[in-house]
């Protein structure tokens, strides 16, 4: 499994304790998200780097937890999910994306995450290679190396120069991503790669894959054993485009297995309820290795969620119009301290370019966005999260790298933090951070 060095630290075997961590998680310390979270927890940072909502999702969605939680509904539930949830998870995605899917093609899990690794788990072999967007979400590389298996990353194509025309970001010329078809293929045509991991609208860099794109990355897979696990939990955060569920490409419901969440859906990410939805053959080995990490979802909270599948669109979209402001409002304070803006059609984020600011590291060299995001909420009050944690060891390490200077922001926080970091970071970020530690 790789790591970016903000993830790892350096296990030790503690004095008198004669066993060691398995190898398989041996170096992993706290995640990059727990570390900055922290640091802005000690000295009081407007938090814009853990990608977590302030607001809370419907209220009825609410309260309807909390009355199966009084009325006593805490026990086990069923193996695959509460039918009530699975018929919903079926039912919108036929109402909203005409996905042709029941209740049987859905498997209710822990969460997002653990529907990622269970389906690595299940679905790749030890040895075999999983090809994924890079930027890669750090817990894609965790699930593919616990399964003894290799990331192969692709490098999203970072333009240039900026594109013409309104982007997402309502401004023109702003650099933006797009997929490196070229690369993509020659990835998937390697030795053993049994999987796609695919992200759409992706977390980091906010891109939303377009039909053409979704369609080339289709035909890469077509006759082959290949499956795509398609990440979708920002489905309803799309903000300039079209989300287009992979599934529902000619040839693709088959060999897709599609993951989504309520916590993304209806601000709920400490509710981790998720599910899975693939054909049976697919959903199978996905369900054998769930039944193993967690066994069952929490039951008294899959009915409050299946409320809001079949209640909750008009909520949604209010969600989304007040997600566009605030990553209006975001980007023109980022704009006012210096940064450069890329483009961002969906998701919760938006990614800056720090070099405009020509701060100094503590080595001379030009400052990286890790010791930026290190030293930017006890300095600035604020904290942002560097793009080097969703790249390998050597494209993090490596100064030259376009990564290298680049931090992702979350905009999915209320109007008072948002107020807040705004001020900080147009009080002169260039200013607390000049001249290294």
């Amino acid at each position: 499994m790789v790591q970016s060095p903000a993830h790892t630290t350096t296990s030790t075997t503690p004095p008198g304790r004669g066993h060691r961590p398995a190898g398989r998680v041996a170096g992993i310390g706290p995640t990059i998200f727990a570390t900055v979270t922290a640091e802005a927890v000690r000295t009081g940072a407007a938090n814009l780097g853990q990608g977590f909502p302030d607001d809370d999702g419907p209220a009825e969605m609410l309260r309807i937890a909390a009355d199966a939680i009084l009325g006593g509904d805490n026990q086990y539930g069923p193996g695959p999910g509460v039918a009530q949830l699975r018929e919903a998870v079926a039912r919108d995605r036929r109402n909203r994306w005409g996905q042709q899917v029941t209740a049987d093609d859905v498997l209710v899990t822990v969460g997002a995450t653990e529907a990622i690794a269970a389906s690595v788990l299940g679905l790749v072999d030890e040895g075999q290679s999983v090809v994924t967007l890079e930027p890669t979400y750090d817990a894609y590389t965790a699930a593919v190396g616990l399964a003894g298996a290799t990331v192969r990353p692709v490098r999203l194509r970072l333009s240039t120069t900026g594109t013409t025309g309104t982007t997402g970001t309502g401004s023109t010329g702003v650099r933006r991503w797009s997929l490196d078809r070229e690369a993509f293929a020659a990835a998937v045509a390697g030795p053993g790669t049994a999987a796609v991991l695919l992200n759409t609208p992706h977390n980091p860099t906010g891109t939303v894959l377009g039909r053409g794109d979704l369609e080339f990355i289709a035909d890469c897979v077509r006759g082959t054993d290949i499956v795509v696990i398609s990440d979708e939990v920002y489905e309803r955060l799309t903000f300039d485009g079209e989300h287009i569920p992979f599934a529902t490409l000619d040839g693709m419901a088959d060999r897709t297995v599609t993951i989504s969440s309520a916590a993304k859906s209806f601000n709920v990410t400490g509710w981790k309820t998720g599910w899975a939805i693939a054909v049976p053959e697919l959903l199978g080995p996905v369900t054998a290795a769930k039944q193993f990490l967690t066994y069952v979802g929490v039951t008294p909270l899959q009915p409050a969620v299946a409320w809001a599948l079949d209640n909750a669109d008009a909520w949604s979209r209010d969600w989304a119009r007040t997600l566009r402001s605030r990553r209006g409002r975001l980007t023109t304070a980022l704009r006012d301290a210096g940064m450069e803006v890329l483009g961002s059609d969906g998701t919760y984020y938006v990614i800056t370019d720090i070099s405009p600011l020509g701060l100094t590291g503590a080595d001379g060299n030009p400052m990286s966005a890790e010791e930026f995001c290190r030293r930017l909420p006890a300095a600035v009050g604020v904290a942002g999260i560097p793009v080097s944690a969703f790249v390998n060891d050597r494209a993090a390490a490596d100064p030259s790298d376009p990564v290298h200077t680049l931090v992702r922001w979350t905009f999915c926080k209320n109007d008072e933090t948002l107020d807040l970091a705004a001020v900080r970071l147009r009080s002169g970020v260039k200013v607390h951070l000049a001249g290294g530690e």
